[in-house]
């Protein structure tokens, strides 16, 4: 025959049971999420540039051959080709200092060799595939003071630049304007959020949440070039444009009711 329960025992048993489900009852029961207000927004903002990288390029040329004779390169022409290379960098980097650009600014690339094909023309008949080596020398400049480029440019082609790929403009300090794009973004966020609440009778209430909704970015302009012909300048006018960096946030406010006076 089984023993009774204890008294006791049988009412610790309730309340503990009771406990739990009290516990259980408010876990399945999360509390009500405050009224929110999701805003986006993007800002643009365009600056002028103040800063520019050059790029140049100088190259020679070894004696072309017949393909068949390629094999077996000159080892004569190709130091001849190597110092007439060498000679008219260093002359062009001369050139340059006496322009006024710090020696610093200045990036001579390595040398680059590489095949160059010529078709030789023979009557009306496709004519024989002619062979020679390119010996290439990359020049690149950083031009802090952009009212001297035009003089840069002239400078350079005086010197014989065999290739001249474009000028790209550049922020000296591109973090603080980023940093004003995204301030600007910001606040317009706020302004839509402040606009849409007073519209609908609500108040904001603190920030829960703010997220980039892309990474900022810069758009360069291209150079623009205009002849001055009323004046009949040789020097050509060049003009950087803007650039322009973007940027976008999404915040969250919660929202309260307006309190009635």
């Amino acid at each position: 025959m089984l023993s009774a329960i204890p008294r006791r025992s049988l009412s610790r048993a309730m309340i503990f049971a009771g406990l739990m489900g009290a516990s259980l009852l408010a876990q399945a029961q999360p509390d009500t999420p405050p009224n929110r207000l999701s805003v986006q927004a993007q800002a643009t903002l365009a600056v002028a540039p103040d800063i520019a990288t050059l790029n140049a390029r100088l190259w020679e040329r070894t004696p072309a051959v017949a393909e068949s004779d390629a094999r077996h390169a000159d080892p004569e022409a190709l130091a001849k080709a190597r110092e007439r290379l060498e000679s008219r960098t260093a002359e062009l980097i001369r050139t340059l200092e006496k322009q006024g650009i710090d020696d610093g600014a200045i990036n001579a690339g390595s040398l680059v060799v590489r095949p160059d094909s010529v078709q030789r023309r023979d009557g009306d008949g496709p004519g024989e595939t002619l062979v020679r080596t390119q010996l290439e020398r990359p020049i690149s400049l950083r031009i802090d003071d952009l009212s001297r480029l035009p003089a840069i440019l002239d400078a350079l082609t005086r010197a014989g630049v065999d290739a001249l790929d474009g000028v790209s403009y550049d922020l000296a300090d591109r973090d603080a304007a980023t940093d004003q794009a995204l301030e600007d973004a910001l606040e317009k966020a706020r302004h839509k959020a402040q606009l849409m609440a007073r519209t609908l009778g609500v108040e904001l209430g603190e920030v829960l949440q703010v997220d980039e909704t892309g990474v900022p970015r810069y758009t360069p302009q291209m150079m623009s070039l205009r002849a001055d012909g009323a004046e009949r300048k040789t020097t050509a006018e060049y003009r950087p444009g803007e650039i322009e960096l973007d940027a976008g946030v999404s915040v969250v406010w919660s929202i309260e009711s307006a309190e009635t006076p």
